[in-house]
């Protein structure tokens, strides 16, 4: 028994050591001071994007939106990963087989955002005329131009560009709502048979409260002897976003109006 213990030993010793006596330099290549210098730089270029990342996405998470702080913060990190990574081809592997390694970071980016694209494209959502999500998408777009500027090496501009898109967010819409604008909403109405003059009522209430049915926006659909309204009806000043819960008041006092569903557009 002690025999053949000794003989597995040595066998193994003998391939780590004897026949194979590149191994352990090969392990200890990639906790070189050379490569441990060059993990903390990109640790720290990681870390920079994710606190930038974090800052765009608290507005987005403070407002409700689906997409929050981990979102934005996991996109601008990966982002900067994935690029940084491009910037030290010759302590790839550490640094075995640096010489046959030249990655084009142009392409890194494309990659990036081409995916960032596609995670967009999740959360927008269109239902009816209201389309939502819009800006969480263009913010996660920016939280990836981001990372990739801190991949780079442009900390200067990617922290006036997180500075910049968090402003946007946080007091564009304060001037938006500040500036004369025609706010819009999607009405969606569902009249019962019993429903007459139900075009004469639609123009005649949204006219009282400041509205504008949008002629080209107006679908009708009927069925089961119910008749739906779908349109959009556009506020001819800013005080119409106010007006809203008086239109609808007004609906759910009309006889005919089953059901109705008033909605403001969210981005």
């Amino acid at each position: 028994m002690a025999n053949s213990q000794a003989v597995t030993f040595a066998f193994g010793h003998a391939i780590f050591c004897g026949m194979n006596p590149i191994a352990a330099d090969s392990l200890l290549a990639y906790w070189s001071a050379q490569e441990i210098s060059t993990n903390i730089l990109v640790f720290l270029n990681i870390l920079g994007a994710l606190l930038l990342g974090l800052i765009v996405g608290y507005e987005r998470s403070y407002h409700g939106r689906a997409a929050g702080m981990r979102t934005y913060g996991l996109v601008c990190m990966a982002s900067a990963a994935l690029t940084v990574i491009a910037g030290y081809p010759a302590f790839w592997y550490a640094g075995q087989g640096a010489a046959h390694i030249s990655p084009d970071p142009t392409r890194i980016i494309q990659g990036i955002v081409t995916g960032i694209g596609f995670l967009g494209a999740g959360v927008i959502v269109k239902e009816g005329f209201n389309i939502s999500g819009l800006t969480t998408a263009a913010s996660i777009w920016t939280a990836s131009a981001i990372g990739i500027m801190v991949g780079v090496g442009f900390y200067g501009a990617a922290i006036l560009v997180t500075l910049l898109s968090a402003a946007c967010m946080w007091w564009m819409l304060r001037l938006e709502k500040w500036l004369p604008s025609r706010p819009a909403i999607t009405v969606t109405i569902s009249f019962n048979e019993r429903a007459v003059g139900i075009e004469h009522f639609l123009g005649e209430a949204t006219a009282r409260y400041g509205y504008r049915i949008s002629q080209d926006t107006v679908v009708i659909s009927h069925q089961d002897g119910k008749a739906e309204w779908r349109f959009l009806a556009i506020a001819e000043n800013s005080l119409g976003i106010h007006s809203s819960g008086n239109l609808a008041r007004d609906f759910a006092a009309f006889e005919g109006i089953e059901s109705f569903q008033l909605c403001h557009p969210r981005n």
